[in-house]
C-alpha cells in the first residue's frame, strides 16, 4: 500500500520535561492551534 503523504511532509518532535511540568498541556496546544484537534483538552478531563 502506498503512502499517502510523502514522508518530507513529516516532523517528529520530542518533549522531555519534569513531572508536572506541562508536556500535556503544551502538546494539546500544539495539535489544538495546527488545526490536528477541534478542541483543547485538560489533564483533569481525562
Amino acid at each position: 500500500m502506498p503512502r499517502s503523504t510523502f514522508i518530507n511532509r513529516y516532523r517528529n518532535i520530542g518533549i522531555c520535561a519534569h513531572v508536572d511540568a506541562g508536556k500535556t498541556t503544551t502538546t494539546e496546544r500544539i495539535l489544538y492551534y495546527t488545526g490536528l484537534s477541534h478542541k483543547i483538552g485538560e489533564v483533569h478531563d481525562g
